[in-house]
């Protein structure tokens, strides 16, 4: 599966995942460069997916406003 087709929860999950690595046995630094730009760009991702769902929402709230008056 995509990143893009990823619900935010699966990215979140992911995201969970990755920071979660930084604190386990599994731990290699010569890969935390490379783990913390893909949890930044997870973070990113999620960020943004949110801020499309608060615009819809209020997209839907204000049509929503408009028809009960």
């Amino acid at each position: 599966m995509s990143e893009a087709s990823k619900t935010i929860q699966e990215k979140t999950d992911d995201l969970n995942q990755l920071v979660a690595w930084f604190d386990s046995e599994d731990f290699i630094l010569e890969q935390a460069v490379e783990r913390f730009q893909q949890a930044e760009m997870l973070a990113s991702e999620i960020e943004n997916d949110l801020a499309e769902m608060k615009n819809t929402i209020t997209v839907i709230k204000q049509k929503f406003d408009q028809d009960s008056v």
